[in-house]
Parts: structure tokens; sequence; C-alpha cells
């Protein structure tokens, strides 16, 4: 076991899960919360996008368990893609250096693409992502994200599907990390600033 990191086991359908609760300073949104927030935007998003087969793109890895769940819960025809764009690295704020890290497989030329975003930040990044989706001639671009923080925008940018939105704390668990951990924690919570500082 790492140092510093205590381990807490609990049994969930006869397994044992393995949860980081040492270095959580609170749960802000709780799984339930999460599962029926995104059954509202399944919701949504099928009415809004039925006829249309959108491709929904994931921003990687952050957006990867987010993205699951909603699309389970879209009852219409869709197509799924990948894309690593990044603009933190190991740091805890983004440094406005935009990378492709893995482009998209699928072309959006004449397609209704869904961003699907684990958190709206500054903003840089997924504008960039953006700029790009429009200069390939996608018929329309609308962005989904499960956490919003609009008090740390530094673009003039809004999503069209919004989950929650959260305060400027760092936030990690269902798939937004700190140096690659916590992902794998089934809530959103904020991190100890003793953590990462």
């Amino acid at each position: 076991m790492e140092a510093g990191l205590l381990e807490s086991r609990i049994q969930v359908d006869g397994i044992n899960r393995v949860f980081m609760h040492e270095d959580i300073r609170e749960i802000l949104i709780t799984e339930e919360a999460i599962q029926q927030k995104v059954q509202e935007l399944g919701k949504q998003l099928s009415e809004d996008y039925r006829g249309k087969n959108p491709l929904c793109v994931c921003v990687l890895k952050g957006a990867a368990l987010f993205m699951t769940d909603l699309v389970r819960r879209m009852d219409i025809p869709l197509e799924m893609d990948f894309m690593a764009v990044s603009s933190y690295g190991a740091s805890t704020a983004s440094s406005g250096v935009v990378r492709i890290i893995k482009d998209l497989d699928t072309s959006v030329e004449g397609r209704h693409v869904l961003v699907v975003e684990d958190i709206i930040d500054s903003g840089l990044t997924l504008s960039y992502l953006l700029e790009l989706m429009r200069q390939r001639n996608a018929a329309s671009i609308k962005v989904v994200t499960l956490l919003d923080k609009p008090h740390r925008r530094t673009v003039d940018l809004t999503p069209d599907y919004c989950g929650f939105t959260v305060p400027d704390a760092f936030v990690v668990g269902y798939g937004l990390d700190y140096a690659e951990k916590y992902r794998n924690l089934p809530y959103i919570g904020i991190l100890k600033e003793e953590v990462y500082r």
C-alpha cells in the first residue's frame, strides 16, 4: 500500500472493493445523485437527438465513465468515438497548451456531434476541441458535461447540457483524477489540499 493512503474495504455483490477515502476531504456529489442526473440527461438527449444518429465524442480519460453510463440511458441510435486532448498534465490547473493525444477514428463531417466532457474548468481545452470540430465541418456541435466550474472560465463557453455546477475545489472520482488516481471512486469528492500541494 502507498504511504499515506489508507484503504477501506467494503463488499459489493460479493466482490471486495477498495475506496481511497483517506485523501478525500468530503463527498460533494453522491453516487446516487450522479446516476439520477445521468438518467435525466440521457432522457433529454434522447429527445433532442431523435432521428439524428449523433456521434458522441468522449473526451478521454475523464469522461469515460460518464459517457459509458450516459449512452446506455439514451434510447436512440448513436455512434461513439474517443478523443484525448490535454492541457493539464500532472498539474491541478489548465496549462493553456492543448495537445491532441488521440484523435477521432470517425469523420465528423456532416454529423451531429455531441462532445461528452467530465468537467469544464477554464474552457481552453474544450474551446480548442469545438473549433477543431467546426473546421472539420460537423453539422452541429453540442456539449454535455458532468461538471461545470463557470467561475474558472477564461473563454466564452457555456455547455449545452450540464449535470452539476461545482465550486472551485479540486474534485476527483467518477472518472476525474489527480495524477491518474481516484478515477474509480463512485462519487465526486473534494481532494484534501495536502494531497496535491
